[in-house]
């Protein structure tokens, strides 16, 4: 005999889009969970209704048709990272879950602010990524842009804690950094590769690149043109609403280290500290992945 449960209708139990998924999944962790209950129990006696039903059933599969049955699931994208539990979704505002992060939040050591990066999103548009990897870079560091001194290209990164800045790399690459700090301090942290969190088909567009494999976004000339930035992009701030935002999400449970990677021209010191951040247990994480280690 089956016992029937109260069961409230498939669409407010599953997310409509791919970001309300994320969202739904974020602000469960917040709810405490509830417990449904019986409205039936089991010695109760199966009503004439249902005896009917069950007659009818029955009938149905004796003269060949057979009732079909239908699972609905949510929709994932193979483009997600199971291991890390990246979620996906599509944007809107950040009043569905996610906040915008505030200006106080980039004001420390890039040192500090590198790490607790990874699992915050960009949102641009459509498109929202998930940070899987940076690379922290500050004041007296031989392999900083800053080492320079202030200059057109540079003055950027000597910019407020929490703006972007964005410089071309080889004629070729849009390299996106945060600024982090005060005024001045010249410091930023690189982000290095991201997960695709919503907005596929614009990022394999922009990337000329139809795939939803690691390679899409591993790399930060790749994130650069999956946002679709330029260096015009300099100087925005991340906290402000539009544009292109940082979005607060749960940070990773575990977190590797390593050197950075290309700078071989800078001091030995600098081309050995520890300075590369990324999320352990993603594939979404440019190469080298051997120089990484436990945090």
């Amino acid at each position: 005999m089956s016992t029937a449960l109260t069961r409230p209708p498939c669409s407010l139990l599953i997310p409509q889009s791919p970001f309300q998924f994320f969202a739904f999944s974020f602000s469960c962790k917040m709810i405490k969970p509830h417990r449904f209950k019986k409205v039936a129990d089991p010695k109760t006696p199966i009503s004439s209704t249902e005896l009917r039903r069950e007659l009818q059933t029955r009938k149905k599969r004796k003269s060949g048709h057979r009732t079909k049955s239908v699972t609905i699931r949510a929709k994932s994208k193979p483009a997600t990272d199971p291991q890390t539990q990246i979620a996906e979704s599509s944007p809107s505002s950040s009043s569905e879950g996610f906040t915008i992060l505030p200006k106080e939040f980039f004001l420390v050591d890039a040192l500090d602010l590198a790490p607790r990066l990874l699992g915050k999103l960009l949102r641009r548009d459509d498109v929202v990524l998930r940070i899987t990897e940076v690379e922290a870079y500050r004041p007296n560091d031989s392999a900083c842009h800053g080492r320079f001194g202030v200059t057109a290209r540079t003055a950027p990164v000597f910019g407020p804690g929490g703006h972007a800045y964005v410089y071309l790399c080889y004629g070729l690459h849009m390299m996106l950094n945060v600024v982090a700090d005060e005024v001045g301090i010249g410091a930023a942290v690189l982000v290095r590769s991201c997960a695709p969190v919503s907005g596929l088909e614009t990022i394999q567009k922009r990337r000329g690149q139809i795939t939803d494999k690691p390679v899409l976004l591993t790399g930060p000339g790749k994130v650069g043109q999956a946002l679709g930035l330029s260096t015009e992009w300099s100087n925005h701030p991340f906290y402000a609403p539009g544009g292109l935002e940082l979005l607060d999400a749960p940070e990773p449970e575990n977190i590797l280290v390593g050197p950075r990677v290309g700078i071989e021209y800078a001091l030995p010191e600098h081309v050995n500290a520890l300075w590369r951040f990324a999320i352990a247990g993603t594939p979404w994480i440019s190469a080298p992945k051997n120089t990484l280690r436990p945090s």
